[in-house]
């Protein structure tokens, strides 16, 4: 069994799959409704919108899509994707790359449980944590 998340966002999937793609690596997969066979069902103004996205890095899976049309966007709250770094640069770099354009609610610091941890919202309204932990060095 595996567990992987899935994110729904509201006409901006492929946008910030592309960045992820960009700051995490991996293989990118994106469909948009238009590339479904019942496209005829979706109205005009959503066939540009992504019906499902998957972000593949090592098995690893990151998928999302945008809202279903007739659907409320609620945005993205209760959660957090976390990133376990592999060492204190790879962890910066995810920091400052998910920040951008984002808010950052605890700054890439030491604490009692990682040599390295954040927590931010990127420009997509995705919560992030990004934790370097064991042989981290800060």
């Amino acid at each position: 069994m595996n567990i992987h998340a899935y994110l729904i966002f509201d006409g901006q999937c492929a946008e910030a799959f592309r960045f992820y793609a960009e700051v995490i690596g991996g293989e990118l997969q994106v469909m948009d409704f238009a590339d479904s066979p019942e496209c005829g069902e979706i109205p005009p103004e959503h066939r540009d919108r992504t019906l499902h996205a998957c972000l593949n890095r090592d098995g690893q899976l990151l998928m999302g899509s945008d809202t279903m049309p007739g659907q409320p966007y609620e945005g993205i709250k209760g959660c957090h994707m976390s990133l376990q770094a592999d060492d204190m640069a790879q962890a910066e770099h995810l920091f400052q790359a998910l920040s951008a354009g984002g808010q950052v609610q605890m700054p890439l610091q030491r604490t009692f449980w990682a040599e390295g941890f954040a927590m931010l919202t990127d420009r997509f309204g995705v919560p992030w944590m990004v934790n370097c932990s064991g042989d981290c060095q800060l």
